[in-house]
């Protein structure tokens, strides 16, 4: 058996299974104490981890982190949510705690080798694979094998700035994409309304869940509402899918994969709200040859993708 283990910004997954890392014989959630920092995520890798490799007598662990990770090296480069993992030894602290062979590697990089292994994109050859929730994540995967595992970063879809005007590193993909971004620009429409007292109904029916208190109003509201059809929400969405099809029309011309695999939680919204805008943007932006070329595909691993795909990674 292996262990395949999740570090995430709010959450710790650990899953046990077979070397193929299609299902799992054992499962543990946990969230993470952000104030604990590093320190309180390995004290529970350490409590819960030497509970299931003597549970299951495990023979190897792969992780998929939350950061830039040195993969060959076995070290974490950075969290950009949670403090204390700065040039981390992960790898070798892990084979001291749990006295198992251990692997590295980045948590979209584990998540695009899961949805190329037993995934969206299991009969392809090349891979790519896009998260959208909080932030903007990708992936390469290339005859099942990371491409970029030697790198710090590879495949940073999130992180490319569109457009030659856009001349800091906070204006990206990701800025304009992600959550938060489809949250803001609800809030800032929602702002004007109630400033200029513009009769807008669309604006009328966001107010309403949170008693005009627009603080309160979620992304998880927003999403709810697209899916009913409002036209405030909808077009927030569609201006996210818009720059995320320009940065996946990029990576199809640069790298021609056979498939794009899309998940995340702004993604579950669904085909009318999320994947029809952005199949049509991607067709506006990509390069005429290869507009046929490839398939844009719903992930299929839901929540647990890298948890899958650390116990791919450990397998090795």
């Amino acid at each position: 058996m292996h262990l395949g283990i999740e570090i995430g910004g709010t959450k710790l997954q650990f899953g046990v299974g077979p070397a193929d890392g299609q299902t799992f014989i054992d499962f543990v959630r946990c969230d993470v104490d952000i104030p604990q920092g590093a320190a309180g995520i390995q004290r529970q890798i350490r409590e819960v981890g030497r509970q299931l490799v003597a549970r299951h007598a495990i023979e190897r662990v792969g992780y998929g982190f939350g950061g830039p990770v040195f993969s060959a090296r076995g070290i974490v480069q950075t969290s950009h949510q949670v403090s204390g993992w700065d040039n981390f030894p992960l790898v070798e602290w892990t084979e001291r705690e749990l006295g198992v062979p251990t692997r590295l590697g980045n948590d979209c990089d584990v998540a695009a080798l899961a949805e190329a292994s037993y995934g969206a994109g299991r009969s392809a050859r090349t891979v790519f694979y896009v998260t959208v929730g909080t932030g903007v994540g990708g992936g390469l995967v290339i005859d099942r094998s990371i491409h970029g595992a030697d790198r710090p970063a590879a495949a940073e879809i999130g992180h490319l700035r569109p457009g030659l005007e856009a001349r800091t590193r906070h204006h990206t993909v990701e800025s304009l994409a992600a959550g938060p971004a489809i949250a803001h620009r609800v809030h800032r429409r929602l702002a004007e309304v109630v400033e200029g007292q513009i009769a807008d109904p669309d604006a009328a029916e966001l107010l309403a869940l949170v008693e005009g208190q627009t603080a309160r109003l979620t992304t998880r509201d927003i999403a709810e509402t697209a899916v009913r059809g409002n036209r405030l929400a909808c077009q927030s969405y569609r201006e996210a899918t818009d720059v995320l099809g320009w940065a996946i029309a990029q990576v199809i011309t640069l790298v021609a994969p056979d498939v794009i695999v899309v998940g995340g939680g702004v993604s579950l919204v669904g085909e009318e709200v999320f994947f029809a805008p952005l199949r049509e943007a991607v067709a506006t932006y990509v390069f005429p040859p290869l507009a046929t070329s490839f398939r844009l595909l719903p992930a299929a691993l839901g929540e647990s993708v890298v948890v899958h795909g650390a116990l791919a990674l450990a397998a090795g």
